[in-house]
């Protein structure tokens, strides 16, 4: 394992890691997982303890960190906003300063992606973005390692993105600055990501010189032609119940199906980072069909996240 400087690092979004460090990430990430898959675990984080805080519910993000910590040697305690004081009105940047007297890291689930830069600015430990509005970085760093995983570096490769220009479309649009994949995303009127993002990126990719390129199109199956990887995403987030009716409507059009995945390559692989909503945004017959990866990519955000969690509180990868 190679040492990093010893300075707090947290990861809010893919923009605070670079190209090398996201490799670093993924070589120890197989190492892990080929390691746990041989029946041995590493004690590198015993006596460490990750607070995650949720004010959105989760099955993979709570479930993952926490095993993760456990086999990693760590502990993990999961902090309700609705059973701590953050819940009764202590501001975030109090919290953060009373838990990292406690703490070696925090994880945050939240709304707003700024709830997640304040804990990060206010912490003396390192905090890991498990999602909010804009980002979700450990997810796309599960993807990318999955992907990987299966065929190889994503560089030159393309990417097809269809629906909501969300958090993972977000997430997307940085990673192909970083890995330097061309990447074409499909989403309804007004429903396009934020232009800040593809800013971002655009300043990202000058910086790496990764190459690559991102596009945006109406077109689903423009998107998806020739297209070496897939990916959707909910078209209904949490929180966004109150607007299903307008948004069924205007994402009509926009699923993925086997129709839709006969533009794609013949050995391109599917993705969805879940919950899934079988029958809107993907059919049960590509989610559970030969080009989904969806359980391996579910599977990798354990291995992925002990890599983080090593790296992050430990320093060293």
């Amino acid at each position: 394992m190679t040492a990093t400087p010893n300075k707090k690092r947290d990861l809010l979004s893919l923009s605070d890691l670079d190209v090398s460090e996201i490799q670093m990430l993924f070589k120890r990430a197989a190492e892990l997982k080929a390691s746990l898959k041989a029946g041995h675990t590493t004690r590198s984080l015993e006596g460490r303890t990750l607070g995650m805080l949720f004010e959105k519910p989760s099955t993979r993000t709570r479930v993952s960190f926490e095993v993760g910590m456990y086999q990693l040697g760590g502990h993990a305690l999961f902090l309700s906003s609705k059973e701590i004081q953050l819940g009764r009105g202590e501001t975030i940047s109090d919290s953060a300063r009373v838990l990292s007297r406690y703490l070696d890291a925090l994880m945050i689930r939240t709304f707003a992606h700024e709830n997640a830069v304040t804990l990060a600015k206010f912490s003396s430990v390192p905090v890991i973005n498990g999602l909010s509005d804009h980002f979700h970085p450990c997810q796309i760093l599960a993807d990318l390692f999955t992907y990987q995983e299966k065929r190889g570096p994503l560089a030159g490769r393309k990417v097809a993105f269809v629906g909501d220009g969300n958090n993972m479309a977000h997430s997307w649009i940085l990673a192909s600055s970083k890995v330097g994949c061309h990447l074409t995303l499909a989403c309804p009127v007004n429903y396009d990501p934020d232009p800040r993002v593809l800013s971002m990126a655009q300043r990202q990719q000058e910086i790496t010189g990764a190459g690559g390129s991102i596009s945006l199109t109406r077109n689903p199956r423009e998107a998806v032609h020739g297209a070496d990887l897939v990916v959707t995403d909910t078209w209904i987030s949490m929180g966004q119940e109150q607007e299903q009716q307008r948004r069924l409507r205007a994402f009509h059009g926009f699923q993925v199906n086997q129709s839709l995945m006969q533009e794609a390559k013949k050995d391109a692989l599917f993705m969805h980072c879940l919950p899934a909503h079988r029958e809107e945004e993907v059919t049960s017959e590509v989610l559970d069909g030969e080009h989904s990866v969806v359980w391996d990519e579910a599977e990798n955000r354990l291995h992925v996240q002990k890599a983080i969690l090593e790296w992050l509180i430990s320093g060293h990868f």
